[in-house]
């Protein structure tokens, strides 16, 4: 990223929750290697054209006896003082009438990559934007069905989300804090919808502001290395609760919940690899979580999992 920069390289990055495996590559590169992005409206994806029929997504849960055993093993390294709020994710088996080819076409997501034939990511979750020398953050922390009766007074009101968003705000901004100056909370629990195949959701961001200097906006990858894993996917304290997850989920991660986006050298803008499908042996697998602290309801959690298994396809 450094050499990229260095050279004046407007480049892509896809980075994987590990950052093991990261793929760094000149955007006019992209599409010759399969790979296709939408990034708040700059796109190397020309339409090809949609078919119109209706979109079948049918997700086949983990059974939640199995979920219960991950949430009381997340409970007791709560209770033991390790983490504080760790976000739980499972691996969902799902039926799919569309390629993610398709997906990637049809769906309505501020940040969208098609990594050749192997996932799809339809996010909405802005991660880092870098405009000069201003970085800002945009943590998602909170969803609820729009079609509960007051739904954004119930989310903005309830104690758990209230108490999750606060301390990802908090760790997002201490996070600013390593490689930025004047690190302030723009605003606040603000709430965006989401229209999905099936119903709307209400999420709930914060964003926050800081000022880097010359020297830290010439080394991109020092900006990274330092901010990843993103800190609402991971949870607080960082370092032990990543730990921890890599003990209790049921599947790898890999490129779900990274980060991915672009450095055209003035300007970089990336988003949180949420919402994402991924694709092995024929066969589709949708990946989603959501935040657990002492406060959670086991069997709320998991419908949230579940909730989130959606195409934002109108």
């Amino acid at each position: 990223m450094n050499e990229y920069r260095y050279r004046k390289i407007p480049y892509l990055f896809i980075i994987d929750f590990d950052i093991s495996d990261p793929v760094i590559i000149p955007l006019e590169d992209a599409k010759s290697e399969g790979i296709f992005y939408s990034i708040n409206g700059m796109s190397n994806y020309t339409d090809r054209g949609r078919n119109q029929n209706e979109v079948l997504l049918i997700p086949q849960p983990v059974d939640i006896k199995i979920y219960e055993k991950a949430f009381i093993k997340v409970q007791e390294q709560i209770q033991a003082g390790n983490t504080y709020l760790i976000n739980l994710t499972f691996e969902t088996p799902v039926q799919l009438n569309i390629s993610l080819e398709e997906v990637f076409n049809r769906s309505n997501a501020r940040y969208k990559l098609l990594y050749k034939d192997k996932f799809v990511v339809f996010s909405p979750e802005s991660f880092v934007t870098i405009n000069g020398n201003e970085i800002a953050t945009f943590p998602m922390k909170g969803t609820i069905d729009a079609s509960i009766k007051d739904a954004s007074e119930v989310i903005l009101h309830d104690k758990k989300e209230m108490a999750e968003h606060a301390t990802i705000t908090d760790l997002l901004r201490n996070d600013l804090s390593i490689i930025a100056s004047d690190v302030r909370v723009e605003r606040y629990r603000y709430l965006e919808r989401l229209v999905t195949n099936h119903k709307s959701l209400l999420q709930v961001s914060s964003e926050i502001r800081g000022i880097l200097s010359a020297e830290v906006m010439e080394n991109p990858g020092y900006i990274f290395r330092q901010l990843l894993p993103a800190g609402s996917i991971s949870g607080a304290p960082k370092k032990k609760t990543t730990e921890i997850i890599r003990e209790v989920e049921n599947h790898e991660r890999g490129y779900y919940t990274g980060v991915f986006g672009y450095d055209n050298g003035t300007r970089t803008e990336s988003g949180v690899m949420i919402r994402y499908i991924e694709q092995r042996g024929g066969e589709f697998y949708y990946k989603s979580g959501g935040g657990i602290t002492f406060m959670s309801d086991m069997e709320m959690e998991y419908l949230e999992m579940v909730d989130k298994v959606y195409l934002p396809i109108e």
